[in-house]
């Protein structure tokens, strides 16, 4: 079995990031470590509370973040994104989801139903990650 786990960099706005997904995705960080908690050396990161490592998890869902290195390039929009693809079956919770993710953020297609017969929207988050949301249809 193989597990491919997203892993997001973020310049000194890892901790935001992860209690905004916490909130929109009912999830949690499981773990959590800052570059501060190195050995005195082993990093020579200038912002010891900035997140060295953190995993979320969520029904379903695993991300690992980072707030990266200074020298890490900040994400932009004009870089070449991932996006991640959220399916879920709940349309409430789709809802829920989708306005708390695009608070602050831009929506970039709004949710509606569509014509292959899922509800789906699409977002920037304020943290520039990108994100759709995919509902099927009730049967």
């Amino acid at each position: 079995m193989k597990t491919l786990t997203p892993y997001l960099s973020f310049q000194g706005t890892c901790e935001a990031a992860l209690a905004l997904y916490a909130d929109a995705l009912g999830g949690k960080v499981t773990e959590l470590k800052r570059f501060g908690d190195a050995p005195p050396g082993a990093t020579n990161h200038p912002h010891e509370e900035h997140i060295m490592h953190a995993r979320f998890e969520a029904e379903g869902i695993r991300l690992m973040a980072s707030d990266g290195r200074p020298s890490d390039a900040a994400t932009t929009e004009a870089a070449p994104q991932i996006t991640l693809s959220l399916e879920l079956a709940d349309r409430d919770e789709q809802q829920r989801a989708f306005d708390k993710l695009a608070a602050g953020g831009k929506v970039t297609m709004p949710l509606a139903d569509q014509f292959w017969g899922a509800r789906f929207g699409m977002l920037v988050d304020r943290f520039g990650i990108h994100w759709m949301l995919h509902s099927d249809a009730p049967k």
